[in-house]
């Protein structure tokens, strides 16, 4: 396999004991960035109608993303590149892979973000005063602001605060419920009434979609993981220099991000997957024995109103900590995660941002992610019709950046090219979401299968 990229020019030092510690932030902040609509809309629907029974298929899913991420941060380890730099380079005309993920992620971030902004409205007025409007409003404009004050260490230091409450708040009122034996989800099986569409939605959206897996390489880029991102015209360019006259030193030290990269995106995969199980279990146990399977935005009133029985007070508030800080958390991290996308992908089309990439990041906060969702929201209000449309195209485009990612990586210097059996397993995470987006695309023209 030709080389295709160069080995990052001049990487820093890892750190080593305690001071890894403070490297762990783009975990938190993609687990808080994926666990909205797919935890709190749909899981705790399929933990009440089939209860444990999909466990097993919600754990394979997240074993699938972890693959995922972790090979897309180890472009950007590497090479100093952002992924979507990388796929600049993917042969064909110029820049067809950007222009792909680009246009259908610009509408994606503008309905996904008034969606979740519409269901953290629905929840909040479950245990407070004021309308949907209000709260949606208040969280579209409040995150936005926020994100626009902050550079990436203050945003990677909210949500890392958000992550550890999440968690928590998920664990606590999960556990509170527990009566079944949730062990028996861990042996895969299909429940004699399986709705194929019922749960399709939910496979979907279990932790983030496709533009969550580049996100994770821009975070990674912007923490410094290996050092600072290249922006160079093309990483390519068998001109430029090595600035480490060792190499065998220049690849241990990419190696050793790399790792730790790898133990990071499984912290956030492990985060955002107790969320999922989390939530499976209230469903199992709060809403599944009283049969009741709520709409989307019923879900977060039902499993407020049947918390609160069993803890009173401290219950609800409870629940709704849980679901807001999931909601809310998601709208602020993906602002941040596709305004990088959108002005990365900008740079690299115009290649006339250079000077100023930061001014164009923040017009796409303000715009792209702020008014633009704010002014989607205030049309339609109904959040089930608003994510739908961010749906399709997240199972569109998730086996299109997996392929993508496993084409680069397969080009990077031999040394710290993935294995084989990554490789494989990349290829057979794509090959899962590939069926499930055939499927999911077909039942949306009238296909149905079965």
């Amino acid at each position: 396999m030709p080389t295709a990229f160069r080995l990052r020019t001049q990487p820093r030092p890892a750190p080593a004991g305690r001071g890894q510690l403070r490297w762990y932030g783009p975990g938190l902040l993609w687990m808080v960035s994926s666990v909205g609509s797919g935890s709190v809309l749909f899981t705790p629907r399929v933990g009440a109608r089939y209860g444990y029974e999909l466990l097993w298929l919600a754990l394979i899913v997240t074993l699938l993303m972890w693959i995922m991420i972790r090979e897309a941060g180890r472009f950007s380890v590497a090479t100093g590149r952002t992924l979507l730099d990388g796929f600049r380079d993917v042969p064909g005309p110029a820049n067809w892979a950007i222009w792909v993920i680009f246009v259908p992620q610009v509408v994606a971030g503008v309905v996904t973000i008034a969606g979740i902004a519409a269901l953290v409205g629905s929840a909040l007025m479950v245990g407070l005063p004021g309308s949907q409007a209000m709260y949606a409003t208040v969280v579209i404009l409040g995150s936005g602001a926020l994100v626009l004050a902050g550079r990436y260490q203050g945003v990677e230091r909210i949500t890392s605060v958000m992550a550890l409450v999440l968690v928590g708040a998920a664990i606590t009122a999960a556990a509170s419920t527990v009566s079944g034996d949730i062990t028996t989800g861990l042996v895969p099986g299909v429940p004699d009434d399986l709705d194929l569409y019922f749960v399709l939605p939910w496979v979907g959206f279990i932790l983030a979609g496709a533009v969550g897996i580049m996100w994770f390489s821009y975070w990674v880029a912007a923490r410094g993981f290996g050092g600072a991102v290249d922006q160079s015209p093309s990483a390519s360019d068998e001109a430029a220099e090595e600035k480490l006259a060792d190499r065998e030193e220049q690849v241990d030290r990419v190696r050793v991000w790399t790792r730790m990269m790898s133990r990071t995106a499984a912290l956030g995969v492990v985060g955002g997957g107790l969320v999922i199980v989390s939530f499976l279990v209230l469903g199992a146990e709060l809403l599944a024995p009283q049969g009741r399977v709520p709409d989307g935005v019923d879900v977060a009133r039902d499993l407020t109103t049947l918390l609160s029985e069993l803890w009173g007070t401290f219950g609800e508030v409870l629940l709704l900590t849980c679901v807001v800080v999931a909601l809310w958390g998601t709208i602020f991290a993906n602002q941040d995660g596709w305004a990088r996308t959108y002005a990365d992908a900008t740079r690299l089309i115009t290649g006339r941002v250079r000077r100023h990439p930061r001014r164009v990041y923040l017009a796409y906060v303000a715009v792209s992610m702020t008014l633009a969702p704010l002014v989607l929201f205030l049309l339609v209000r109904d959040p089930v019709q608003i994510l739908s449309v961010g749906g399709i195209i997240a199972a569109a485009h998730t086996p299109v950046v997996v392929g993508l990612t496993l084409y680069v990586n397969r080009r990077l210097p031999t040394e710290v090219r993935p294995s084989l059996a990554s490789q494989v397993a990349l290829g057979c995470a794509g090959g899962f979401f590939g069926v499930f987006a055939i499927v999911y695309l077909l039942s949306l023209v009238g296909v149905r299968i079965g």
